[in-house]
């Protein structure tokens, strides 16, 4: 039993995650969740409502750690900013060609599900893409400031493109189920935050 009722809504949410970046929102039933939750249906009530209200809360946590780990890669001791966007878009590169569900990116497996089912869950990817892309950024330009980006480069549309770029890359490898798309991203990238 868990402690907390913050420890058991993450608990839950945990629990309900590595189902879905499995099988989409739509795919996983409530009595799966329940089940791996290992809760009855009265305390999923409790904790979210509804499971659209989960997949809202569950995008939202999932929002907060992703920006945890660009935060991470971003300060890392060691390196320039670009060697730092690059390292970032390796492990992107790398945690989407992987077979560990777990690390799947949820707005690769969910915006296309639950745009049009989900104004909520929607507005949280949305929303979250939209902080993802401003972190990216405002580290284009700290490489600009350092000089290790060149000042051609427009920081907010850089963000938006490449990031734009590894969401399409990232759903065309999920189609062929190989790394083509994701490493021609990465050369992309590459030829894209130029040095000076």
């Amino acid at each position: 039993m868990r402690d907390t009722y913050t420890e058991t809504k993450l608990a839950i949410l945990q629990a309900g995650r590595r189902l879905i970046a499995q099988k989409g929102f739509t795919g996983v039933g409530l009595s799966e969740l329940l089940a791996a939750a290992e809760i009855p249906k009265g305390s999923f009530y409790h904790y979210f409502g509804s499971k659209e209200r989960y997949g809202r809360e569950l995008i939202e946590q999932y929002v907060a750690e992703y920006l945890q780990v660009l935060d991470k890669i971003f300060t890392a001791d060691g390196g320039n900013v670009r060697e730092r966007l690059l390292t970032y878009w390796g492990y992107w590169l790398e945690t989407q060609c992987c077979e560990m569900v777990e690390h799947k990116c949820l707005v690769v497996k969910l915006s296309a599900e639950v745009a049009d089912l989900s104004e909520e869950m929607r507005v949280a990817l949305h929303d979250g893409t939209k902080v993802f892309i401003a972190r990216i950024a405002e580290a284009i330009r700290e490489g600009i400031a350092e000089g290790s980006l060149h000042a051609v480069l427009e920081p907010s549309k850089t963000a938006q493109m490449l990031y734009q770029l590894w969401l399409g890359a990232s759903l065309l490898s999920k189609l062929s189920r190989d790394r083509d798309a994701l490493e021609s991203a990465m050369e992309v990238t590459r030829r894209v935050l130029v040095a000076p």
